[in-house]
Protein backbone atom coordinates (compact mmCIF):
# COMPACT_ATOMS: atom_id res chain seq x y z
CA UNK A 1 0.00 0.00 0.00
CA UNK A 2 1.36 3.36 -1.07
CA UNK A 3 1.98 5.75 1.77
CA UNK A 4 0.39 9.19 1.33
CA UNK A 5 2.76 12.12 1.46
CA UNK A 6 1.23 15.40 2.68
CA UNK A 7 1.39 18.23 0.23
CA UNK A 8 3.09 21.21 1.78
CA UNK A 9 2.41 24.75 0.53
CA UNK A 10 4.96 27.32 1.34
CA UNK A 11 3.67 30.82 1.35
CA UNK A 12 6.09 33.59 0.67
CA UNK A 13 4.90 36.63 2.53
CA UNK A 14 7.42 38.96 1.01
CA UNK A 15 8.54 39.84 -2.44
CA UNK A 16 12.07 38.47 -2.41
CA UNK A 17 13.93 35.38 -1.29
CA UNK A 18 17.70 34.98 -1.41
CA UNK A 19 19.61 31.73 -1.00
CA UNK A 20 23.00 31.91 0.67
CA UNK A 21 24.96 29.16 -1.09
CA UNK A 22 27.83 29.15 1.38
CA UNK A 23 25.68 28.47 4.44
CA UNK A 24 22.75 26.83 2.75
CA UNK A 25 20.27 29.08 4.53
CA UNK A 26 17.40 30.87 2.91
CA UNK A 27 17.30 34.61 3.62
CA UNK A 28 13.98 36.37 3.23
CA UNK A 29 14.07 40.06 2.38
CA UNK A 30 11.20 42.41 2.91
CA UNK A 31 11.47 44.31 -0.39
CA UNK A 32 9.02 47.01 0.66
CA UNK A 33 11.14 47.92 3.67
CA UNK A 34 14.27 47.72 1.53
CA UNK A 35 12.79 50.21 -0.94
CA UNK A 36 11.84 52.50 1.91
CA UNK A 37 15.37 52.37 3.28
CA UNK A 38 16.80 53.20 -0.16
CA UNK A 39 14.40 56.10 -0.50
CA UNK A 40 15.42 57.45 2.90
CA UNK A 41 19.09 57.13 1.96
CA UNK A 42 18.53 59.07 -1.25
CA UNK A 43 16.59 61.78 0.58
CA UNK A 44 19.32 62.08 3.20
CA UNK A 45 21.96 62.29 0.48
CA UNK A 46 19.93 64.98 -1.28
CA UNK A 47 19.63 66.94 1.96
CA UNK A 48 23.42 66.89 2.22
CA UNK A 49 23.72 68.48 -1.25
CA UNK A 50 24.04 72.23 -1.65
CA UNK A 51 21.03 74.09 -3.02
CA UNK A 52 22.06 76.87 -5.37
CA UNK A 53 19.53 79.27 -6.88
CA UNK A 54 20.24 80.93 -10.22
CA UNK A 55 18.09 84.01 -10.88
CA UNK A 56 18.15 85.40 -14.45
CA UNK A 57 17.26 89.01 -15.20
CA UNK A 58 14.14 87.77 -16.99
CA UNK A 59 12.81 84.28 -17.68
CA UNK A 60 11.93 82.61 -20.97
CA UNK A 61 14.35 84.26 -23.40
CA UNK A 62 16.61 82.11 -25.62
CA UNK A 63 19.70 83.61 -23.99
CA UNK A 64 18.73 82.77 -20.42
CA UNK A 65 17.37 79.38 -21.51
CA UNK A 66 20.85 78.62 -22.84
CA UNK A 67 22.38 79.71 -19.51
CA UNK A 68 19.98 77.31 -17.78
CA UNK A 69 21.22 74.40 -19.92
CA UNK A 70 24.80 75.03 -18.84
CA UNK A 71 23.76 75.43 -15.20
CA UNK A 72 21.87 72.12 -15.29
CA UNK A 73 24.92 70.35 -16.69
CA UNK A 74 27.08 71.74 -13.88
CA UNK A 75 24.50 70.72 -11.27
CA UNK A 76 24.52 67.14 -12.58
CA UNK A 77 28.32 67.00 -12.69
CA UNK A 78 28.82 68.51 -9.23
CA UNK A 79 25.88 67.02 -7.32
CA UNK A 80 23.97 70.25 -6.76
CA UNK A 81 20.29 70.92 -6.14
CA UNK A 82 19.64 73.66 -8.70
CA UNK A 83 16.80 76.18 -8.61
CA UNK A 84 16.41 78.34 -11.71
CA UNK A 85 13.75 80.99 -11.26
CA UNK A 86 13.29 84.31 -13.01
CA UNK A 87 10.94 87.26 -13.27
CA UNK A 88 8.48 87.90 -16.10
CA UNK A 89 9.75 91.48 -16.50
CA UNK A 90 13.00 93.31 -15.83
CA UNK A 91 11.59 95.19 -12.85
CA UNK A 92 13.62 94.96 -9.68
CA UNK A 93 10.42 94.43 -7.62
CA UNK A 94 9.87 90.98 -9.12
CA UNK A 95 13.46 89.96 -8.47
CA UNK A 96 13.14 91.25 -4.92
CA UNK A 97 10.15 88.94 -4.32
CA UNK A 98 12.04 86.01 -5.82
CA UNK A 99 15.01 86.57 -3.50
CA UNK A 100 12.69 86.87 -0.49
CA UNK A 101 11.17 83.51 -1.42
CA UNK A 102 14.60 81.92 -1.78
CA UNK A 103 15.59 83.22 1.64
CA UNK A 104 12.50 81.53 3.11
CA UNK A 105 13.54 78.29 1.38
CA UNK A 106 16.91 78.52 3.13
CA UNK A 107 18.97 77.94 0.01
CA UNK A 108 22.74 77.81 0.38
CA UNK A 109 23.60 80.31 -2.35
CA UNK A 110 21.86 82.83 -4.60
CA UNK A 111 23.43 83.84 -7.92
CA UNK A 112 21.53 86.69 -9.56
CA UNK A 113 21.67 88.60 -12.84
CA UNK A 114 20.60 91.90 -11.33
CA UNK A 115 17.99 94.16 -12.91
CA UNK A 116 19.15 97.12 -10.83
CA UNK A 117 22.56 97.80 -9.22
CA UNK A 118 21.26 99.46 -6.06
CA UNK A 119 17.58 98.73 -5.41
CA UNK A 120 18.24 95.03 -4.77
CA UNK A 121 20.90 95.69 -2.14
CA UNK A 122 18.60 95.52 0.92
CA UNK A 123 17.18 92.09 0.07
CA UNK A 124 20.53 90.69 -1.04
CA UNK A 125 22.20 91.80 2.19
CA UNK A 126 19.27 90.31 4.09
CA UNK A 127 20.16 86.99 2.46
CA UNK A 128 23.80 87.39 3.40
CA UNK A 129 22.86 88.02 7.03
CA UNK A 130 21.08 84.66 6.91
CA UNK A 131 24.44 83.09 5.93
CA UNK A 132 23.36 82.65 2.30
CA UNK A 133 26.19 83.18 -0.16
CA UNK A 134 25.32 85.85 -2.73
CA UNK A 135 27.04 86.35 -6.06
CA UNK A 136 26.06 88.10 -9.25
CA UNK A 137 26.46 86.96 -12.83
CA UNK A 138 25.76 88.54 -16.22
CA UNK A 139 24.59 91.81 -14.61
CA UNK A 140 26.18 93.16 -11.46
CA UNK A 141 25.06 95.07 -8.37
CA UNK A 142 27.06 97.46 -6.29
CA UNK A 143 29.87 95.38 -4.70
CA UNK A 144 28.36 95.90 -1.23
CA UNK A 145 25.53 93.52 -2.15
CA UNK A 146 27.46 90.44 -3.25
CA UNK A 147 30.58 88.37 -2.67
CA UNK A 148 31.83 88.45 -6.27
CA UNK A 149 30.60 89.01 -9.83
CA UNK A 150 30.85 86.46 -12.66
CA UNK A 151 31.21 88.55 -15.81
CA UNK A 152 31.11 87.09 -19.31
CA UNK A 153 33.74 89.43 -20.73
CA UNK A 154 35.43 92.61 -19.60
CA UNK A 155 32.81 95.37 -19.94
CA UNK A 156 35.18 97.98 -21.34
CA UNK A 157 36.65 95.52 -23.82
CA UNK A 158 33.17 94.66 -25.07
CA UNK A 159 32.05 98.29 -25.32
CA UNK A 160 35.20 99.29 -27.23
CA UNK A 161 34.78 96.30 -29.54
CA UNK A 162 31.15 97.16 -30.32
CA UNK A 163 32.05 100.77 -31.13
CA UNK A 164 35.04 99.77 -33.27
CA UNK A 165 32.93 97.23 -35.13
CA UNK A 166 30.22 99.83 -35.74
CA UNK A 167 32.76 102.39 -36.95
CA UNK A 168 34.28 99.89 -39.35
CA UNK A 169 30.85 99.00 -40.77
CA UNK A 170 29.88 102.66 -41.29
CA UNK A 171 33.29 103.90 -42.45
CA UNK A 172 33.48 106.00 -39.27
CA UNK A 173 30.56 108.31 -40.04
CA UNK A 174 26.79 108.32 -39.61
CA UNK A 175 23.93 108.31 -37.09
CA UNK A 176 23.24 105.27 -34.91
CA UNK A 177 20.83 104.29 -32.14
CA UNK A 178 21.13 101.79 -29.30
CA UNK A 179 18.47 99.39 -28.02
CA UNK A 180 19.32 98.31 -24.49
CA UNK A 181 17.78 95.94 -21.99
CA UNK A 182 16.55 98.53 -19.51
CA UNK A 183 17.77 101.97 -18.55
CA UNK A 184 18.77 100.67 -15.10
CA UNK A 185 20.52 97.51 -16.37
CA UNK A 186 24.05 97.51 -14.85
CA UNK A 187 25.88 95.44 -17.47
CA UNK A 188 24.49 97.13 -20.59
CA UNK A 189 25.03 100.57 -19.06
CA UNK A 190 28.72 99.73 -18.64
CA UNK A 191 28.97 98.63 -22.28
CA UNK A 192 27.22 101.79 -23.49
CA UNK A 193 29.47 103.93 -21.31
CA UNK A 194 32.55 102.36 -22.93
CA UNK A 195 31.03 102.84 -26.41
CA UNK A 196 30.53 106.56 -25.73
CA UNK A 197 34.10 106.96 -24.50
CA UNK A 198 35.44 105.23 -27.62
CA UNK A 199 33.20 107.21 -29.96
CA UNK A 200 34.15 110.56 -28.44
CA UNK A 201 37.87 109.83 -28.64
CA UNK A 202 38.17 108.18 -32.04
CA UNK A 203 35.03 108.68 -34.11
CA UNK A 204 33.91 112.34 -34.08
CA UNK A 205 31.84 111.94 -37.25
CA UNK A 206 29.57 109.34 -35.67
CA UNK A 207 26.49 110.45 -33.77
CA UNK A 208 24.43 108.56 -31.17
CA UNK A 209 20.87 109.82 -31.73
CA UNK A 210 18.91 107.89 -29.08
CA UNK A 211 18.98 105.03 -26.56
CA UNK A 212 15.75 103.08 -26.09
CA UNK A 213 14.94 100.10 -23.88
CA UNK A 214 13.39 96.75 -24.77
CA UNK A 215 12.95 95.14 -21.32
CA UNK A 216 14.58 92.10 -22.97
CA UNK A 217 11.35 91.57 -24.91
CA UNK A 218 11.47 90.81 -28.63
CA UNK A 219 8.20 92.55 -29.49
CA UNK A 220 9.24 95.67 -27.59
CA UNK A 221 12.58 95.72 -29.41
CA UNK A 222 10.86 95.24 -32.76
CA UNK A 223 8.43 98.14 -32.21
CA UNK A 224 11.20 100.40 -30.90
CA UNK A 225 13.22 99.62 -34.04
CA UNK A 226 10.31 100.59 -36.27
CA UNK A 227 9.99 103.88 -34.41
CA UNK A 228 13.69 104.63 -34.74
CA UNK A 229 13.66 103.93 -38.47
CA UNK A 230 10.66 106.22 -38.95
CA UNK A 231 11.88 109.01 -36.68
CA UNK A 232 15.47 109.20 -37.97
CA UNK A 233 15.53 109.17 -41.80
CA UNK A 234 19.34 109.37 -41.83
CA UNK A 235 19.82 106.47 -39.41
CA UNK A 236 22.73 104.28 -40.49
CA UNK A 237 22.78 101.58 -37.79
CA UNK A 238 21.00 100.08 -34.80
CA UNK A 239 23.13 98.52 -32.07
CA UNK A 240 21.32 96.02 -29.83
CA UNK A 241 22.88 95.37 -26.44
CA UNK A 242 20.06 93.08 -25.35
CA UNK A 243 20.10 89.55 -26.88
CA UNK A 244 16.60 90.05 -28.32
CA UNK A 245 17.34 93.45 -29.87
CA UNK A 246 19.55 92.61 -32.90
CA UNK A 247 17.16 90.00 -34.40
CA UNK A 248 14.18 92.27 -33.74
CA UNK A 249 15.93 95.26 -35.30
CA UNK A 250 17.08 93.19 -38.28
CA UNK A 251 13.52 92.05 -38.92
CA UNK A 252 12.29 95.66 -38.78
CA UNK A 253 15.00 96.75 -41.22
CA UNK A 254 14.15 93.98 -43.67
CA UNK A 255 10.47 94.95 -43.62
CA UNK A 256 11.20 98.50 -44.76
CA UNK A 257 13.29 97.02 -47.58
CA UNK A 258 16.33 99.19 -47.06
CA UNK A 259 19.99 98.27 -47.22
CA UNK A 260 21.03 101.61 -45.74
CA UNK A 261 20.64 100.55 -42.09
CA UNK A 262 22.94 97.97 -40.51
CA UNK A 263 22.36 95.97 -37.36
CA UNK A 264 24.92 94.71 -34.88
CA UNK A 265 25.29 94.08 -31.15
CA UNK A 266 25.01 91.13 -28.77
CA UNK A 267 22.80 88.17 -29.70
CA UNK A 268 22.71 84.39 -29.99
CA UNK A 269 24.14 83.25 -33.33
CA UNK A 270 21.12 81.06 -34.06
CA UNK A 271 18.83 84.10 -33.88
CA UNK A 272 21.00 86.08 -36.32
CA UNK A 273 22.03 83.40 -38.82
CA UNK A 274 19.71 84.46 -41.67
CA UNK A 275 20.38 88.17 -41.12
CA UNK A 276 24.13 87.65 -41.35
CA UNK A 277 23.70 85.59 -44.50
CA UNK A 278 21.65 88.30 -46.23
CA UNK A 279 24.02 90.98 -44.86
CA UNK A 280 21.50 93.02 -42.88
CA UNK A 281 24.07 92.42 -40.13
CA UNK A 282 27.81 92.39 -40.82
CA UNK A 283 28.71 90.72 -37.55
CA UNK A 284 27.29 89.94 -34.13
CA UNK A 285 29.03 89.46 -30.80
CA UNK A 286 28.43 87.22 -27.79
CA UNK A 287 30.01 84.51 -25.63
CA UNK A 288 28.82 81.04 -24.71
CA UNK A 289 25.79 81.42 -22.39
CA UNK A 290 26.00 77.70 -21.61
CA UNK A 291 29.54 78.17 -20.32
CA UNK A 292 28.37 81.15 -18.27
CA UNK A 293 25.73 78.99 -16.56
CA UNK A 294 28.24 76.20 -15.96
CA UNK A 295 30.86 78.58 -14.58
CA UNK A 296 28.45 80.35 -12.23
CA UNK A 297 27.25 77.12 -10.62
CA UNK A 298 30.82 75.79 -10.39
CA UNK A 299 32.14 78.90 -8.66
CA UNK A 300 29.13 79.07 -6.33
CA UNK A 301 29.78 75.47 -5.26
CA UNK A 302 33.48 76.20 -4.75
CA UNK A 303 32.58 79.27 -2.66
CA UNK A 304 30.32 77.15 -0.44
CA UNK A 305 33.26 74.77 -0.01
CA UNK A 306 35.37 77.74 1.14
CA UNK A 307 37.32 78.24 -2.09
CA UNK A 308 37.25 81.69 -3.68
CA UNK A 309 37.91 82.12 -7.43
CA UNK A 310 41.53 82.63 -8.41
CA UNK A 311 43.14 84.44 -11.32
CA UNK A 312 44.07 82.03 -14.13
CA UNK A 313 42.15 79.24 -12.38
CA UNK A 314 41.16 76.41 -14.71
CA UNK A 315 37.47 75.52 -14.52
CA UNK A 316 36.46 72.24 -16.22
CA UNK A 317 34.26 72.72 -19.31
CA UNK A 318 34.98 76.46 -19.24
CA UNK A 319 38.72 77.13 -19.33
CA UNK A 320 40.99 79.57 -17.54
CA UNK A 321 39.30 82.53 -15.89
CA UNK A 322 40.58 85.96 -14.92
CA UNK A 323 39.89 87.54 -11.52
CA UNK A 324 40.37 91.18 -10.56
CA UNK A 325 38.87 92.89 -7.49
CA UNK A 326 36.19 90.25 -6.90
CA UNK A 327 35.17 90.29 -10.56
CA UNK A 328 35.56 87.08 -12.55
CA UNK A 329 36.07 87.38 -16.32
CA UNK A 330 35.01 84.23 -18.15
CA UNK A 331 36.84 85.00 -21.40
CA UNK A 332 36.93 87.01 -24.61
CA UNK A 333 33.91 87.89 -26.75
CA UNK A 334 33.16 85.78 -29.81
CA UNK A 335 32.50 87.59 -33.10
CA UNK A 336 30.09 85.81 -35.43
CA UNK A 337 30.15 86.58 -39.15
CA UNK A 338 28.64 85.21 -42.35
CA UNK A 339 31.83 83.20 -42.82
CA UNK A 340 31.98 81.47 -39.40
CA UNK A 341 28.33 81.35 -38.25
CA UNK A 342 27.91 77.70 -39.24
CA UNK A 343 30.57 76.70 -36.71
CA UNK A 344 28.20 77.60 -33.85
CA UNK A 345 24.88 76.20 -32.73
CA UNK A 346 23.33 78.03 -29.79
Amino acid sequence: MRKKIPLIFILFFVTACNFNQSSGEVIYVNAVKEQQREKIKKEEAREDMYTIALVPKISGTPYYNAVFEGAKEAARDLGINLIFTGASTTSFEEQEKIVENLISQKVDAIAISASDPFKLLPVLNKARKKNIKVLTWDSDTDPTGRDFFVNMVDSQTLGFHLMDSLASTLNEKGDFAIITSSISSPNTNEWIKAMKIRQKKYYPNMNLVQIVQSDDNYENAYHESKKLIKHYPNLSAIVGVSPVAPPAAAEAVMEVDTHDIYVLGTALPNTMRSYLENEVAQNITLWSPQKLGYLTVSLAKNWLDGDSPLDQQYVPNVGNIRVLDNVVIMGEPIVFTKENIDQYDF
